[in-house]
């Protein structure tokens, strides 16, 4: 069968420019793989050295450091403040009389801080007086009081629950002791200041009321010896009372240390003396 020139399945012959053209094309080709294999070449060789930090980079680094070094060492924990010394606190008499076991007691409960920050009254039965100290140890005043009738230093059981004309008169003591003072009334809604609540003994004004008694006359001699007439209770002078022993009570509270009649008011108390500035 005679083959058509028309026939799809043949190509027609390409001409001398084509065959030209096609090798040319090869040749560019084969340039550009072996400049492509070069660069690649080079490029391997430069990769090692490229990971490697440049001396002048390291030498930065290191001046960094030195400028700013970094503090390694364990840290420091600060110091608690100094607490202030606190100075123990005295009693301080001045020209006041006092007896000796007074004087300890006064000077040991601000020394010892047994007062626990609060006034001290001191109560001295044996020589009828009271001394009232605030809580840095300086004397208020002093003034002389009416004690219990009896001699004693303990309190009979029930007898604060009894009414007064049945205590009867051995009964009549002013108990020995640490008491924490408290402001409040008695039964009459008299203000008082209680030393024992339980046993019905306060410091309050002196009462007049019966004149065979002579309580005023009483506070006002020289001796000590007529001021036991009370029931138990501390009777003051009116002006003491209110302008000295209630505002300090209110004020700030108050210990008072009532000096025993039977035994040493050190050996009572654990007190002890208090060694000279």
């Amino acid at each position: 069968m005679n083959v058509s020139h028309t026939d799809p399945d043949r190509a027609a012959p390409r001409s001398e420019g084509q065959r030209h053209g096609r090798r040319k094309v090869r040749l560019l080709s084969g340039a550009a793989l072996l400049v492509l294999v070069v660069l690649l070449l080079g490029f391997m060789r430069l990769w090692p050295a490229m990971q490697q930090p440049s001396q002048t980079t390291g030498a930065l680094s290191l001046g960094a450091d030195l400028a700013n070094p970094v503090d390694t060492s364990p840290a420091k924990v600060a110091s608690p403040a100094p607490q202030p010394t606190q100075v123990p606190r005295r009693a301080q008499f001045g020209k006041e009389p006092a007896s000796a076991e007074a004087r300890q007691i006064a000077a040991w409960a601000l020394h010892s801080g047994d007062n626990q920050n609060r006034a001290v009254v001191v109560v001295d039965k044996m020589h009828a007086k009271v001394y009232v100290f605030d809580r840095d140890g300086a004397l208020q005043g002093a003034a002389p009081a009416l004690m219990g009738s009896a001699i004693g230093d303990h309190t009979v059981p029930g007898v604060g629950d009894k009414p007064v004309g049945q205590v009867l008169p051995e009964e009549r003591t002013t108990p020995a002791g640490r008491f924490v003072a408290e402001t409040g009334l008695n039964a009459n809604g008299e203000d008082v200041v209680w030393v024992d609540y339980d046993a019905a003994v306060s410091m309050h004004r002196v009462r007049a009321n019966v004149k065979a008694e002579r309580r005023l006359e009483r506070l006002a001699s020289s001796t000590a010896a007529d001021n036991r007439i009370s029931f138990g209770c501390i009777n003051l002078p009116v002006s003491f009372y209110e302008k000295v022993l209630s505002p300090l009570v209110r004020g700030t509270g108050a210990v008072v240390y009532v000096l025993p009649e039977t035994q040493p008011a050190a050996a009572l108390f654990g007190a002890y003396d208090v060694p000279a500035q």
